[in-house]
């Protein structure tokens, strides 16, 4: 499947129309689909030229987490870590956005070289220097590969109401604003600058987790992901 088609789903919320069109425009240059789907691709690119590991170091932030299935801080983990001898590929197949793009979130299919298959979601945070890192990834093995769609999907969430008429000024100090991004724990939420997606992790004691995510449309909170991955079996 090519990956350079992108459905963007771009839809206003309350007080649509042409003015919160151009609102949403704006926001396309600060994150987009588009901006999510690149900064993937070389992801996996990275990790099938550097090493698995070398690239997931590279492209951590610096508050990330991801779970061995016990949450830990990510570079911690990763620090001095063997690259194994052939990667882990993936295929992002949805994603979604932040109104002022400041976090994204991402799904989609990955393969090993032993033939095992399974998804991934992952947490993309925008850093004050523009570019993204990842803050939170997570996944399963599922015994039949994920179907890959016609065409890749990306939303973008709703901006709030009032949001047009605001001064040039008001814009630029929003951008300079920063997610929320949790500490390592066995629960977390992060959420955008702006309010408009939100993800929350649940790790129970026995080692199962929840993931959601959830984005602003049509004037309230919708769940775009939620995942319940079960406890490791025993040996």
């Amino acid at each position: 499947m090519p990956l350079c088609l992108l459905a963007v789903a771009c839809a206003g919320g309350p007080g649509g129309g042409p003015a919160s069109a151009r609102g949403q425009m704006r926001d396309l240059a600060f994150g987009s689909p588009g901006t999510i789907v690149a900064v993937e691709l070389a992801f996996n690119r990275a990790a099938s030229e550097d090493g698995q590991w070398s690239a997931f170091r590279d492209f951590a932030d610096d508050d990330a987490v991801m779970f061995v299935p016990q949450p830990v801080d990510a570079r911690d983990w990763l620090k001095g870590r063997d690259d194994p001898p052939a990667p882990v590929t993936w295929q992002p197949h949805e994603v979604w956005v932040s109104c002022d793009g400041s976090l994204a979130a991402t799904r989609g299919a990955w393969q090993r070289p032993n033939g095992s298959v399974g998804y991934f979601t992952t947490i993309w945070h925008r850093r004050k220097q523009g570019d993204y890192r990842w803050v939170l990834d997570q996944g399963d093995e599922l015994a039949a590969p994920l179907e890959a769609p016609e065409m890749l999907a990306g939303q973008i969430a709703d901006c709030g109401l009032g949001r047009d008429s605001r001064r040039a000024a008001d814009w630029r100090d929003e951008r300079e604003r920063e997610a929320t991004i949790p500490p390592v724990g066995t629960a977390g939420t992060g959420r955008s600058a702006d309010g408009t997606l939100e993800y929350s992790y649940r790790v129970t004691p026995d080692l199962g987790r929840t993931i959601s995510v959830s984005i602003r449309k049509d004037g309230e909170m919708r769940e775009v992901i939620s995942s319940v991955v079960a406890p490791p079996k025993g040996d």
